[in-house]
């Protein structure tokens, strides 16, 4: 389907019913003390602290719902919606890092921008088949999607490893340090156990301050 920029105003109008689930960040009083900021402060904040989530989090905030909409009326299925939708502002976060509005051809607005780009990733997009999909949008909203793989890239590559191989594989303490003790190390199911505490650490220990207090604050990351 091609989504061209002159139709998105009668989609949008036709889309009403897709409604973005309720976003947790919504009311958090760090996110609500940033409603009265224009969009080029929010940008600008978010260039300038790229150590706090709290500015990419209130944008989200703001046009989260724009961008779900566009996206629902595009794609076959609710879980496929959901997938692009985060991988969109995936993309987002790393190419507004480097956004000056004032230079693009033609002068945008953040929204045009932000739907632009909804745009490109329904239209080049490869979206795997829903079976594929392991993604849930109720359990990992999208700006924490985003800081929680900033985090996991921060990781050291053995703890990152033994993280994935039990949270995404669902693989034992057992299973893993025999994995590992094929590949050379002499890891026992014991130690395996106590890495993956490390690997918790390290996890919440590399996510913004404000990300773990705005989605974390009741439900902290524990092994």
């Amino acid at each position: 389907m091609c989504i061209k920029f002159e139709n998105l105003k009668s989609e949008l109008a036709i889309a009403v019913t897709v409604q973005l689930p309720p976003l947790p960040e919504i009311h958090h009083p760090k996110i609500q003390a940033l409603f009265q900021k224009s969009d080029r402060d929010l940008v600008t904040l978010f260039q300038r602290h790229p150590e706090e989530g709290q500015y990419f989090a209130a944008i989200f905030c703001r046009y989260g719902q724009v961008l779900y909409t566009l996206i629902g009326t595009a794609t076959r299925s609710p879980v496929q919606s959901d997938y692009l939708f985060v991988k969109t502002w995936e993309y987002i976060y790393h190419e507004m890092r480097v956004l000056d509005l004032r230079v693009t051809t033609p002068r945008l607005s953040l929204q045009s921008w932000l739907i632009n780009i909804a745009a490109m990733m329904i239209n080049r997009a490869e979206v795997p088949p829903v079976e594929d999909i392991q993604y849930s949008l109720k359990d990992t909203p999208p700006v924490f999607w985003c800081y929680l793989n900033q985090a996991l890239n921060q990781m050291a590559g053995n703890l990152r490893l033994i993280l994935l191989l039990s949270q995404t594989f669902q693989w034992s303490h057992t299973r893993i340090a025999a994995y590992l003790h094929a590949e050379g190390e002499n890891i026992s199911a014991s130690d395996v156990k106590q890495l993956l505490v490390n690997a918790y650490r390290a996890l919440e220990e590399a996510l913004p301050e404000d990300i773990r207090d705005i989605y974390l604050a009741q439900t902290p990351v524990t092994a």
